[in-house]
């Protein structure tokens, strides 16, 4: 097959096996408790709640619009809406990360590399719409810009829609924040070897800063305007350095999975790159995608806790480099098996989420139960989702259970959790929704709701989540 036929061919064959890879969360509201959230806080914007204020939490403002649009169409439309936006935004990724790969003299390993990306996706919780599953775009977009912008007419020009991309990336999650480090930097000694004028240059690298900081610079100065200057620097800036570290036990675990899972990619990718430093005609690329998958793997490390979507950012350089293994003559027979072992065990990873954490169904059948109202919701332990299914008014702002009840939020949110946590149930919601104690959860939270269910409330129903059995309670009139 000829490479301009399996150009032609290489979108329809990521679409249709993104489709198949992500076939199993199409519509189910529960994919992700990060997602749910980001769901449930843009509903809420649509009523006049401003994140960080009315919705609280640490995430950019710019992943709050993003799931607006969707968001938009309500309960359950917009669950389809955003895995659509998500699918879209993986096919797109995917197909620019073989786009990547020819560029660095692999085109024979591209269409593969672009394949791996997509079922990687599913084995390191970018099954649904985490928000790297729509930063890597920008950044994949960014990283091809900045390839090319060395023989551009308009250098510079280019140089700066480079870290435009970027610092819409920062509005998404700020832990692109390295990555656009080292494209500014490598975009700026570019500059200077063939333009050799200091004024220029730093003039240069002074716009290529600022370029990046404008959205957040913008968001910034939107709550500054609204009187909410201080809310937005907490949740931004400050509470994040205020966390608590989760057991040593439970970060060991997290980070082992993410090297186990990420390994063969990274591996093949080192090797590649190794065995391609005699190519002079790519070793520009070839470096700078060696130096972006190094950083790429230090921002890991630097952000904790460990979960398994941290480590999808790697999978650009990763899967674009190797391609050079993955179509080399050598391991071109054993690329089919490593790709169809890597859409097998991504499946039965989906299957075990779905059994583990629940699904459409078992959410309508809570839903059913709590009702939409009147009286407001409190989901102390649980789903989020809830909020969004059933439409009932809330009494607090830290909507996410985990800010007030575990211990590594302790003192992060800028209240007192078992205050906070007192302080919505003196208000008597409606409804209480607690899920079964779990490890990281705090003893004195979940005795205050225990002891306020026992005083006041009535068990409506105890119905299961995923391999969980949820309690519902009901105020006693």
């Amino acid at each position: 097959m000829s490479v301009l036929h399996a150009r032609r061919l290489r979108l329809p064959i990521l679409l249709l096996v993104a489709v198949a890879a992500r076939w199993l969360t199409f519509g189910n509201p529960l994919v992700h408790v990060d997602e749910e959230f980001y769901f449930v806080a843009a509903s809420r914007m649509w009523q006049g709640a401003l994140p960080f204020v009315d919705v609280w939490d640490r995430k950019p403002i710019g992943l709050f619009l993003l799931y607006a649009v969707p968001a938009r169409l309500g309960f359950p439309a917009g669950i389809w809406a955003y895995q659509m936006l998500a699918l879209a935004s993986v096919v797109a990724t995917a197909w620019l990360i073989a786009r990547l790969a020819e560029r660095i003299g692999f085109a024979a390993g591209a269409t593969a590399a672009a394949l791996a990306y997509i079922l990687w996706l599913d084995l390191l919780g970018g099954q649904g719409g985490q928000s790297p599953v729509f930063y890597n775009l920008l950044a994949i977009g960014a990283a091809l810009l900045l390839l090319a912008s060395a023989a551009s007419p308009r250098r510079r020009a280019t140089g700066l829609l480079v870290m435009a991309l970027i610092g819409v990336g920062l509005q998404i999650k700020t832990s692109l924040v390295f990555e656009g480090i080292l494209f500014g930097l490598w975009l700026l000694v570019e500059d200077w070897h063939i333009a050799r004028r200091p004024a220029a240059s730093l003039a240069y690298g002074a716009a290529l800063i600022l370029v990046a900081l404008l959205p957040s610079v913008a968001a910034a100065g939107c709550y500054y305007a609204v009187g909410q200057w201080d809310a937005f620097v907490y949740a931004n800036v400050l509470s994040i350095f205020q966390r608590h570290a989760d057991p040593i036990g439970e970060l060991a675990s997290n980070f082992g999975q993410i090297v186990l899972i990420a390994s063969p990619p990274v591996t093949l990718a080192i090797l590649a790159l190794y065995r391609g430093t005699a190519d002079a005609d790519h070793a520009r690329d070839r470096r700078f995608v060696a130096l972006w998958l190094g950083v790429a793997i230090a921002s890991v490390l630097i952000f904790r806790p460990w979960f398994d979507h941290y480590a999808l950012p790697i999978l650009l350089p990763a899967c674009a480099a190797a391609a050079g293994l993955l179509g080399s003559a050598r391991w071109r027979r054993h690329t089919p098996a490593l790709l169809l072992t890597a859409a097998l065990a991504g499946q039965i990873v989906l299957v075990v989420q779905r059994l583990g954490r629940g699904d459409a169904r078992e959410l309508a059948a809570m839903t059913r139960v709590v009702g939409r109202g009147p009286g407001c919701l409190y989901v102390y332990s649980g789903t989020t989702m809830l909020y969004a299914s059933t439409g009932r008014c809330t009494l607090s702002r830290f909507l996410v259970p985990s800010h007030l009840i575990r211990a590594r939020e302790a003192g992060a949110t800028g209240v007192d959790q078992d205050s906070e946590i007192r302080r919505i149930l003196a208000a008597r919601p409606a409804v209480v929704v607690i899920r079964p104690a779990y490890g990281g959860e705090r003893p004195a939270a979940h005795r205050i709701v225990v002891d306020a269910m026992a005083r006041d409330y009535r068990l409506a129903a105890k119905l299961p989540m995923g391999n969980e059995g949820v309690s519902i309670y009901r105020l006693a009139r």
